[in-house]
């Protein structure tokens, strides 16, 4: 039997927009509202826009990172901006903490609060407009987004930033400083020289790029293959070692997306055609521990696979069940951790996306995964009684939520165990001893050098002293000739010797 409280998806709209000239100035609440009206129409029925008593937004990069921010002015209230041009009059208007997993994990606690009966319907919205941003700012243009819709959002998700004080010092505090870390470790972790592994994440990669070349919302279509994705020339420059500009998710894109989560009584009750249900079957979030430097290792994630396996039992679903996958893609890294976690191969023949991933598809910030939230919705539409995982990953393989839907209806009353029961399990995992003030002969235990556009320009070191086994983190020595010499060699292992002073630590490598 379908219970009336039973939580479904039942409409969705995404849009990439590459061609409306920049000079148009036009806002990226423009560009969501737009989304958010396709999301309305796909849902059919009658008075959906009536039902929906929630409008939640995911945080845009302006207002995530200083790195993004703008001087054309932001909305007070930015879900009520999106809500106003909808002509829609909501009870709740929700603004998340930034986050990778936030629209996975808003399916799941409205999920909640829909099968408790304490709300009717939700629109969840998300997008950016960097590709217009970047270019009125640099022609000077006049053009202000602000305004004030009234009021103030309810802020949802964990306000924490995704780094440490001691991190920070070290130049640890973005994605492209963190993930290349990881992808080190992993190499080491698989026994490869640094040629092999190029080879293998390229071949990875190229598979995404091979999706998004035949999907026609994606921003990158070149459909690139391997090769080209590890050749290192003027356009396809080092970002981060090992990590090219064509392996690092695109985030100066014009893309907005939308979907309406609601009950099936409510959807009756509106009329909503039973073809465009979508039922959540299970679903779960964890988070791995906060800081990066406290990880017991660097090729691994605790947490996606306690997670994933979670949100699988509660679907009744076993991994080979499973007809459909997005997995995240902002680095190569992230869907290596999540093949190993989930038990998958990366290669796959079910595929690993369905959009073509963060550096292909779009990686319009904190809003992806409402992206593959909404295509995974058209394929599983298209494939009747399909079973489909879309995992999200927030900061550094920090933050996960997982998602299992089907159009296959979900029997009996829908439950999930308490969140904090996973986390609880997750925050007791050990960490490895640490010290900020490391001195005298040490070993590298991951590494990055992170490079601008005249070359390198710093490296980053995780590693152990030779004595007593505690990690640091240090920076090497800024000389191009030690960093190009870090980079050249396969320095997973290598020694020498850190030293401590004024609060940094400095490695020299032998």
């Amino acid at each position: 039997m379908i219970e009336n409280s039973t939580p479904i998806l039942v409409g969705c709209g995404d849009i990439t927009d590459l061609t409306t000239p920049f000079e148009q100035g036009r806002s990226p609440y423009e560009l969501i509202a737009q989304a958010g009206q396709l999301a309305l129409a796909d849902a059919g029925g009658t008075g959906i826009a009536g039902a929906i008593d929630t409008v939640a937004m995911l945080r845009s990069y302006t207002d995530t990172s200083h790195r993004f921010a703008t001087r054309l002015g932001t909305s007070r209230n930015p879900p009520k901006s999106i809500a106003r041009r909808l002509e829609i009059e909501a009870g709740r208007y929700i603004y998340t903490w930034n986050g990778g997993n936030m629209p996975q994990y808003l399916v799941n606690l409205f999920a909640e609060a829909l099968s408790r009966g304490e709300m009717r319907a939700a629109l969840v919205v998300g997008g950016e407009a960097l590709r217009t941003q970047y270019g009125v700012e640099h022609a000077n243009l006049d053009v202000k987004w602000s305004e004030d819709p009234g009021g103030e959002p309810e802020l949802i998700g964990d306000p924490r930033r995704g780094w440490n004080d001691h991190e920070d010092r070290h130049n640890m505090r973005a994605a492209i400083t963190f993930y290349p870390l990881f992808e080190n470790a992993i190499r080491g972790a698989r026994g490869r020289s640094i040629s092999e592994h190029m080879v293998c994440i390229g071949k990875l990669m190229a598979h995404f790029a091979r999706v998004a070349a035949e999907n026609p919302r994606a921003t990158r279509r070149d459909g690139y293959s391997a090769e080209r994705l590890i050749t290192i020339d003027a356009e396809n420059r080092w970002i981060g070692f090992p990590y090219p500009r064509f392996m690092v998710a695109n985030a100066y894109i014009d893309q907005a997306a939308a979907f309406i989560v609601t009950s099936v009584g409510t959807a009756r009750e509106l009329g909503i055609p039973e073809a465009k249900w979508v039922y959540l079957h299970g679903c779960a979030d964890g988070h791995d521990h906060w800081y990066v430097s406290e990880r017991i290792n660097f090729h691994s994630s605790p947490a996606m696979r306690a997670a994933s396996r979670k949100a699988l039992d509660m679907a009744g679903k076993a991994i080979g069940d499973l007809g459909v996958f997005d997995i995240y893609s902002c680095f190569s890294s992230a869907v290596e951790i999540a093949c190993q976690e989930l038990g998958i191969s990366e290669d796959d023949p079910r595929g690993l996306t369905v959009t073509g991933g963060l550096p292909y598809f779009g990686g319009p910030g904190n809003s992806y995964v409402v992206h593959s939230i909404c295509e995974m919705t058209r394929r599983l539409r298209a494939r009747p009684g399909a079973f489909g995982l879309v995992t999200a990953n927030g900061n550094w393989v920090t933050k996960h939520s997982y998602g299992v839907y089907s159009t296959t209806p979900f029997q009996g009353a829908w439950r999930r165990e308490s969140p904090e029961v996973l986390q609880a399990q997750l925050d007791a995992l050990p960490k490895p001893p640490f010290t900020e003030q490391p001195s005298g002969p040490a070993t590298i235990e991951t590494y990055t050098v992170m490079h601008g556009r005249k070359g390198p320009e710093f490296g980053v070191i995780v590693g152990r002293l030779n004595a007593t086994g505690e990690r640091f983190i240090a920076n090497t020595p800024a000389e191009r000739t030690v960093l190009q010499d870090l980079q050249d060699r396969d320095s997973l292992g290598r020694p020498g010797t850190v030293q401590h002073r004024d609060g940094l630590n400095t490695f020299i490598p032998a």
